[in-house]
């Protein structure tokens, strides 16, 4: 966990409007705090947020930066559900990652430093990545399509043996970027 976590609120009405939730670290559970799991707009003040749409940091993720997000297809859901959060752990500006084609670091291996909208086009042979060391200081964000789109998962430093220690319903990666934007 960063130093500093941020702030994040939370409507469940489009454009800011109705009941809110201020959340400054995690919150495993929306429901605990007395707030229902519909949001429809959300306000990021400071940080960079995982937001899961079930609780206890389960199912679809989503990545939400700096800003405002006044409806719910802006976060590039497909409905209003969202159920926890927690601050993504920011240490730095240094990033790194290496992603392997096989399972505990075997395989076809490439590193990136920067973002990059298709795998493919850094030599990778295939659109599966079922490994990944991030080093350095800062959190990525993988995406299943290329072009950062489709489902995405958020990976800080660490060593992860299988896609689904990530929480990837399969190894398919195709774009990655950093998050940056976080103040």
């Amino acid at each position: 966990m960063s130093q500093y976590s941020g702030k994040i609120t939370f409507y469940e009405g489009k454009c800011f409007t109705g009941r809110k939730l201020e959340v400054r670290g995690d919150c495993d559970n929306f429901q605990d705090r007395g707030f229902m799991n519909r949001v429809n707009s959300i306000r990021v003040e400071s940080g960079a947020w995982i937001c899961f749409d079930h609780p206890d940091f389960k199912g679809q993720q989503y990545i939400l930066e700096h800003g405002e997000y006044p409806e719910f297809q802006r976060w590039n859901s497909h409905n209003d559900h969202m159920g926890s959060c927690k601050p993504i752990g920011m240490h730095g500006e240094h990033y790194r990652i290496e992603l392997f084609d096989g399972c505990n670091f075997s395989g076809q291996c490439v590193e990136i430093c920067d973002d990059c909208p298709f795998l493919q086009s850094r030599g990778l042979a295939k659109s599966c990545i079922n490994s990944i060391k991030v080093y350095g200081d800062g959190a990525w964000v993988m995406y299943e399509e290329p072009n950062f789109r489709g489902r995405m998962y958020i990976v800080e430093r660490g060593d992860y043996n299988s896609h689904n220690e990530w929480e990837a319903q399969n190894a398919n990666v195709q774009s990655l970027r950093r998050v940056v934007n976080y103040f």
